[in-house]
């Protein structure tokens, strides 16, 4: 695959399609347009309906998005159609091939990137791709061009020797897509390719994958990212094992013409704004955009309630366009309400300084690698602070510093008054703590696993009874209590994770990623409790790839290369990133921009350091 002068990507991996690779018998289907008939497929496990009667066919030539709730089914519908299930009832052809009977066949006509996927990461990315080379069957030694196109496809070319666990998370996914492209698959599968990718990546990785549909591959996309959906040609929507929805989706988006509105100038008083639509019978639901909420009223009501409730607190409301995610919740029957249960049980939180967290030139090198360099901000109480960048800019080791986990090399941080540097004990008994790889323990059940957390933070007796009952209670926990968080669906797993974060009500919680790859109904319950948290003056600080969530922040810090490049409210951030590419930037938009633009600074920088 190569670069075109006037920018399009082309493929040049069609002559490296498997000389051995088989022809489909009589059984294909008779419309050469299609690549994937599902028919009447069931799957069950245990008494769990993963897959209930389920039908659709994906077609050459077009991206598929395949959504869903958390556990509702795609993972198990992905893996039957590459042949590493088998169906229960009805029956899956790919490429003209029984995923059953000729299966075989089916693992060289696709190719399967799965949600975490099989690299080797003691190996480098080159000997990456020759393993994967043989495992499909090719002699590495004769394809010294299919690698260079791959690497050339995915921009991997200065990295061939690199490790594959030292590459970041987008490098990573990139390396997969390449090893999954490896036998020139005619169907392509990828299991949410962009959880914990940053939105340059993802670009990247949009940018691949519509270069290979341009050329006649089908593609299958399973996302929680509804942003994502809505650029798919078609989607299919799984709920509850059943197809919900199977079109393009602005034919989804359409049904909620005339139910969108955004409510404005309510200022800070936006989270109280949110918290009591969603509580209305007429809004199914909403969310933060900057100083604005936005709302989706339910079919067949009025606007009169939210009007009502804007002129209260002097906001005004008009009309916008519908998006995807919209549609989704509503098809589901909407979000969840507006109150949370476990911040209404905190009483509010008192400091002895306005400032919750303050970090002056913070430092942190490994060896002759500076993973942080010389940051600063301050943290007010009850503020939420988003801590943005791409991957390996440096986020998670701010975070670990703030926390206490890691020392710094220079500089220092404050936690509710405690130095960091003298007082990391009084410091970590303050706040709360949600890693980015979940700190649960596999070998404890899910109740152990709240009571150890308990007992860590030093609650014993009626409280510590009484807070690992409420976390059960709050988080719907009841049904896995005896279980492994290893085997906990994902939204499960994450709502325990902050259940053991906030068991001691800190003032101040450290949020690293907390919704990556849950679905949206799950990502608007953990932002519930999120909004409460910070009305009772909670001081939350969260990292995320997913730009929406930025929306809810107060402010947001960009980071680029272990610096910090900028610091505002996210409407100024995208006011700033204004162009006539970009009139109405929304904050992904915003997030690129500035990344662009470090890049530009470096470079500028670099190119005149070898002048000199």
């Amino acid at each position: 695959m190569s670069t075109t002068a006037g920018g399009r990507v082309t493929n040049d991996l069609a002559g490296h399609e498997m000389s051995t690779r088989p022809t489909p018998d009589s059984g294909r289907t008779p419309d050469q347009d299609v690549a994937v008939v599902i028919d009447n497929v069931t799957k069950q496990f245990g008494e769990v309906e993963a897959l209930r009667g389920l039908s659709a066919g994906i077609r050459y030539g077009r991206l598929t998005g395949l959504v869903r709730p958390d556990g509702a089914g795609k993972t198990t519908l992905m893996r039957i159609m590459t042949g590493l299930l088998v169906p229960d009832g009805g029956h899956v052809t790919l490429a003209g091939f029984d995923v059953v009977r000729d299966n075989d066949a089916i693992h060289i006509a696709s190719g399967y990137m799965p949600q975490r996927f099989g690299l080797y990461e003691d190996l480098s990315v080159m000997e990456n791709l020759r393993l994967y080379a043989q495992l499909r069957g090719l002699d590495a030694d004769q394809h010294g061009d299919l690698f260079a196109s791959l690497l050339d496809f995915t921009r991997l070319g200065p990295f061939t020797m690199r490790l594959a666990g030292k590459l970041s998370g987008g490098m990573k996914q990139k390396l997969g897509l390449a090893c999954a492209l490896m036998a020139r698959p005619r169907v392509l599968l990828l299991d949410e390719p962009s959880v914990g990718v940053d939105p340059v990546s993802r670009q990247d990785l949009w940018r691949m994958v519509q270069a290979l549909t341009d050329d006649g591959m089908a593609v299958v996309w399973l996302t929680a990212y509804l942003d994502e959906a809505e650029r798919c040609e078609c989607v299919l929507l799984l709920n509850e094992g059943r197809l919900e929805f199977d079109g393009p989706p602005q034919e989804l988006t359409g049904r909620l013409k005339q139910r969108s509105f955004r409510l404005t100038g309510a200022g800070d008083e936006r989270r109280t704004l949110l918290s009591r639509a969603l509580d209305l019978a007429s809004v199914g639901d909403g969310v933060i955009q900057g100083d604005a909420v936005r709302v989706v009223l339910r079919q067949d009501v009025l606007r009169e309630e939210i009007d009502t409730l804007a002129g209260s607190v002097g906001a005004t409301v008009e009309p916008v366009q519908p998006r995807f995610e919209d549609a989704f919740i509503d098809l589901l029957g909407g979000g969840p309400g507006g109150t949370s249960a476990l911040a209404e049980r905190m009483e509010p939180v008192e400091l002895d300084s306005d400032i919750a967290v303050s970090c002056r030139n913070l430092t942190r090198r490994f060896g002759d690698f500076t993973a942080t360099d010389n940051v600063s901000f301050e943290v007010r109480k009850g503020e939420i602070f988003g801590l943005l960048g791409p991957n390996g800019a440096g986020k998670s080791t701010t975070f670990k510093m703030l926390c206490g986990l890691q020392k710094p090399t220079e500089g220092g941080a404050q936690v509710v008054g405690h130095d960091l540097r003298r007082a990391t004990g009084a410091a970590k008994g303050r706040l709360g703590y949600m890693a980015q790889k979940f700190s649960l323990y596999g070998l404890l059940s899910v109740r152990q696993n709240l009571e150890f957390s308990a007992g860590v933070y030093g609650l014993d007796g009626a409280t510590r009874r009484s807070r690992v009952n409420e976390m059960i209670e709050t988080f719907d926990l009841q049904q896995y209590l005896g279980t492994s968080p290893d085997s906990l669906p994902l939204g499960f797993k994450q709502r325990l994770a902050l259940a053991c974060a906030l068991m001691h009500r800190p003032p101040v919680l450290f949020l690293d990623e907390p919704t990556s790859g849950v679905d949206p109904i799950t990502r608007r319950e953990f932002w519930t409790h999120i909004n409460g948290l910070a009305r009772k003056g909670v001081t939350v600080m969260v990292t995320t790839h997913f730009m929406d969530e930025a929306e809810y922040c107060d402010r947001v810090a960009m980071m680029y290369n272990a610096r910090l490049i900028a610091l505002d409210t996210p409407d100024a951030l995208k006011r700033d990133s204004r162009s006539d590419r970009h009139p109405d930037p929304t904050m992904e938009d915003a997030f690129i921009d500035l990344v662009e633009s470090a890049e530009g600074r470096d470079q500028a920088g670099m190119d005149a350091k070898g002048a000199a």
